[in-house]
């Protein structure tokens, strides 16, 4: 079981150079919000990536995700990852900026998977609410439903690639 650390304790030590902060969120998430000083390791590749990093000195780690709780569930595996004493951080990121301590934010469009659920859930909702007042309306919810099918069985969705070239979803 991993001990918990108070996100002051945590930020006094990172300063002193005495603990690593490792963050197990996601890529999508880290770049969201992060601790300054955090480093990432996903929890979908911690296995295969080294926790030291080569001719560091072995110091404590002490692992973030955004509330604790997913550290605290895979508590067995991150402590089995490491031979230095391991730590929690209490209530994660979410502790961390509730204590007032500094966080670094970007701003991120929706994640291209949520805008085209919104997307395709607008469309089936207008094909079915205006087909009550213009029945051939109704065929854009079954053109929606059968898109939706293909991109499940072949992976390629036209409406992914329609709402990618959308101007808020370019990088400059």
């Amino acid at each position: 079981m991993l001990t918990s650390l108070s996100p002051e304790e945590v930020q006094r030590r990172l300063k002193a150079g005495e603990i690593r902060l490792i963050d197990i969120r996601e890529t999508d998430e880290y770049a969201e919000v992060s601790i300054p000083g955090a480093r990432l390791i996903p929890l979908s590749i911690i296995r295969k990536h080294p926790l030291t990093e080569s001719g560091s000195p072995a110091k404590p780690v002490v692992f973030t995700c955004r509330s604790g709780n997913r550290t605290r569930e895979m508590a067995p595996l991150l402590e089995s990852l490491v031979s230095d004493p391991a730590y929690v951080l209490d209530g994660g990121v979410a502790g961390w900026e509730k204590a007032g301590l500094p966080v670094e934010r970007t701003r991120m469009p929706l994640p291209l998977f949520r805008q085209i659920q919104i997307g395709a859930g607008s469309l089936v909702l207008i094909g079915t609410v205006g087909g009550a007042f213009w029945p051939p309306l109704y065929w854009l919810s079954a053109f929606v439903g059968a898109g939706l099918v293909f991109a499940g069985v072949t992976g390629f969705c036209g409406l992914g690639i329609l709402l990618s070239r959308m101007p808020w979803n370019r990088t400059r």
